[in-house]
């Protein structure tokens, strides 16, 4: 892959790796830290990786980035957290984009992952299966499950509405 080549990918691919890493994450720093840390481990590979498999190339190692990002911070325990739910309260929600969310935020790491590639980002199994590491079996019984969750957690329109 060229620098032109490199810097194609970058103007093409960054918003949505971005939108896919901060759905998963919920934090935009945190999200912004693992979209450099793809693009960096791509430029140290840049000439490994051909153009045609960069976009594949990107989302798998923010995916997993990311993982190993999560799997760091489960074992610190961070003091806001814990107190967060004694300041807490209950809001009825109006906005159906954010019961979605919330829904979606709910969802197992993998289940949130799969969901997200499926239907927010358009990939098809396979391209799942790749970025994932799962096989295209295993992918389509995350999506039906995560899809299952979401029908029940959501219920019916009437109700949320």
């Amino acid at each position: 892959m060229t620098v032109d080549e490199f810097n194609t990918c970058v103007d093409m691919y960054a918003d949505n790796l971005y939108r896919f890493i901060l759905k998963n994450t919920k934090d935009t720093d945190k999200a912004k830290d693992i979209v450099q840390d793809t693009y960096e481990k791509l430029w140290l590979k840049v000439s490994d990786v051909h153009s045609t498999n960069a976009k594949s190339y990107m989302f798998t190692t923010a995916y997993r980035t990311m993982i190993d990002r999560f799997r760091s911070e489960k074992k610190q325990e961070r003091l806001e957290d814990s107190h967060m739910y004694l300041h807490s309260h209950t809001k009825s929600y109006s906005d159906l984009k954010e019961i979605l969310n919330d829904a979606v935020s709910k969802l197992p790491e993998i289940q949130r992952s799969v969901i997200m590639l499926r239907d927010y980002e358009g990939y098809n199994y396979e391209e799942i299966g790749e970025i994932t590491g799962l096989n295209e079996s295993q992918v389509k019984v995350y999506i039906f499950r995560a899809r299952k969750f979401l029908k029940n957690y959501i219920g019916s329109m009437e109700a949320v509405i």
